[in-house]
């Protein structure tokens, strides 16, 4: 059984990883359904939290049928982020994570995400000031480090298990890399091959499949696996590497009728959340993958990821489910 401090996430969790813009309850909500152990909020900033910008303060929305959860803040000031520990903590979430990882320029020029992978004391010290400020399980994701020069992961995942953290997820590729090339899952099984690492250790990178999900889990030893992009707009990734898991064998894809069905519930709460406008724009990344595969649906997509009228959005779900009946991709 895998722990994060208390918490029980099962034999080998699949995670949902923190993703701007797409980690959100509407989505979330989804994932859980098809078998994600645990998920976590999209990241927020602490300057957001302490400020008490509404944006911010939105991301904290969590609810009890998503339940175990992390709420992941990033940040690069110390005061803030003990701060904005405080804010998280009232939340209640289960667990508190600290991003360490993402690669886009406006957060790594404050020195925040990975950009504090050029700095690994401070990185270790604002990790301290959390652990040390909740009583709530803290938990890091990072990146092998800045670039091929620096991937000092290995001394990371000692130094921050010492200052306390209870689980720790490593995406296996350099700020440098962002999402280019190949992850290279190579150190992340070392990391688990240390006898000194006692916390669980989570991959990610690159699982679009469950045959690789079973594969990677076979060969790097990892404790359980994190799923970003694969996930967008195909919550099915779950329920799909865990049958291969259990039984060997491969699930058929979604239907059109799953397909149709879930981009309707997807649309309706992302409205219910967001807003109209809101919703239905960060709604359109997903409708991609949702319909991936089926003959012909670009004329289908552009009504989608252009369309304002919730109405027009429905009908075209509509049609698609009238035109390509039980087909599957």
């Amino acid at each position: 059984m895998v722990k994060i401090a208390d918490i029980e996430l099962g034999e080998f969790p699949l995670l949902l990883a923190p993703m701007e813009d797409v980690s959100d309850p509407p989505f979330r909500a989804l994932c859980k359904a098809q078998g994600c152990d645990m998920m976590y909020t999209e990241f927020i900033s602490v300057e957001g939290l302490i400020r008490d910008a509404d944006k911010s303060v939105a991301k904290l929305d969590i609810y009890d049928y998503e339940r175990p959860i992390g709420i992941q803040i990033f940040g690069a000031n110390l005061d803030s982020m003990v701060q904005a520990a405080d804010i998280v903590t009232e939340a209640n979430p289960e667990v508190l994570d600290i991003n360490f990882g993402c690669p886009v320029k406006k957060v790594v020029c404050k020195g925040a995400g990975a950009g504090i992978l050029q700095d690994i004391p401070k990185m270790v010290e604002l990790t301290k000031a959390i652990v040390d400020r909740t009583a709530l399980p803290v938990t890091v994701k990072t990146r092998l480090g800045w670039d091929d020069n620096s991937k000092y992961i290995e001394e990371v995942a000692e130094r921050l298990q010492d200052v306390g953290i209870k689980a720790l997820s490593i995406h296996g590729r350099t700020r440098k890399q962002m999402y280019k090339g190949e992850a290279d899952w190579s150190l992340i099984g070392k990391i688990k091959d240390n006898p000194r690492i006692k916390i669980p250790i989570f991959g990610n990178g690159d699982i679009d499949s469950p045959e690789k999900a079973a594969a990677y889990r076979e060969r790097y030893g990892v404790d359980g696996i994190m799923i970003g992009r694969a996930a967008i707009g195909y919550p099915w990734i779950f329920r799909e590497i865990k049958h291969y898991f259990a039984t060997g064998q491969l699930l058929p894809p979604p239907t059109v009728e799953e397909r149709v069905a879930a981009a309707r519930e997807h649309l309706k709460r992302s409205i219910d959340w967001k807003g109209e406008t809101l919703g239905i724009l960060e709604m359109r990344r997903h409708y991609t993958n949702y319909f991936r595969g089926l003959p012909h649906i670009k004329q289908y997509r552009k009504t989608l990821v252009s369309e304002f009228d919730p109405a027009v959005l429905h009908a075209t779900l509509d049609e698609i489910h009238e035109v390509y009946g039980e087909v599957s991709a």
